[in-house]
């Protein structure tokens, strides 16, 4: 019996699911997701945990964020055998993160836990202006809509919004996902003079789902859409009767839900 192989095992640090809540600015990313020669969310925080921990290894994340999409309440997760504590790697991170990641905090998870698969629900806002020339300062968090916007109507379509209903009009092409029912639990819209701002939080969101709701808003304010296209657009799935994809930077990821918190 080889007793040094037992022992060399013995004194191997265990693997754990290590935890991470984020916040990033979007506008200079492709994305979350890894591509290739493109800066990504995902490739700078693996890199960050190579140099800190020597692993290379695969971040999971919450949601696949698109281009120019920010993150204020992101979680992310992966497998390490680090003998860091878990708690204490905010600041080593951070150290070789660009300034536009940061993480607020690091744990470590139960055992079985993965960002994307576990996430139970997210609450996103997108923020836009009204303004008669567009924002110089905040440009890359704040869309700018131009022209006037009937808000009665676009509450109303807020209203349709909500509860439970096939979405399948309300993504973009290129979705693999099957199942395209999903149900809001809380969609708002506030305004404060030519400064407007849309929350939503639901169970899951397909692909572009936020942006063509905001975009379908946009269009029921301009009345270039009625309110009978957004109940058909719920009821039939049609994706002419929604409305356009909203531009990305007024999107921002404010919060993921896990089950002991939803």
């Amino acid at each position: 019996m080889d007793l040094t192989a037992n022992k060399a095992d013995k004194g191997a640090p265990t693997s754990k699911i290590i935890r991470l809540d984020l916040a990033y600015e979007g506008t200079e990313f492709c994305g979350w997701q890894v591509q290739v020669h493109q800066r990504s969310v995902q490739g700078v925080l693996e890199e960050a945990i190579y140099a800190t921990t020597g692993e290379r290894l695969r971040v999971r994340g919450c949601s696949r964020t698109d281009a120019g999409v920010h993150a204020r309440g992101y979680v992310a997760s992966f497998i390490s055998r680090t003998t860091i504590p878990s708690e204490r790697l905010v600041y080593p991170l951070n150290q070789h993160l660009p300034r536009d990641v940061r993480i607020h905090r690091s744990s470590e998870a139960a055992p079985g836990f993965d960002a994307r698969r576990c996430a139970a629900g997210k609450t996103y806002s997108y923020t836009f202006s009204t303004a008669a020339q567009e924002p110089v300062l905040g440009r890359q968090l704040i869309a700018w809509e131009r022209g006037s916007l009937d808000e009665a109507r676009m509450q109303e379509a807020c209203v349709l919004y909500q509860g439970t209903h096939d979405f399948r009009a309300f993504r973009s092409q290129g979705s693999s996902v099957v199942g395209t029912v999903r149900t809001l639990h809380e969609v708002r819209l506030e305004r404060e003079g030519d400064l407007w701002r849309f929350w939503v939080t639901g169970n899951g969101f397909l692909y572009n789902m936020v942006r063509i709701l905001v975009g379908t808003l946009f269009e029921v304010g301009h009345h270039t859409k009625t309110l009978a296209d957004v109940r058909a657009a719920l009821a039939g799935g049609d994706r002419l009767r929604a409305g356009r994809v909203a531009k990305p930077e007024g999107l921002i990821l404010e919060r993921v839900y896990y089950e002991n918190q939803w």
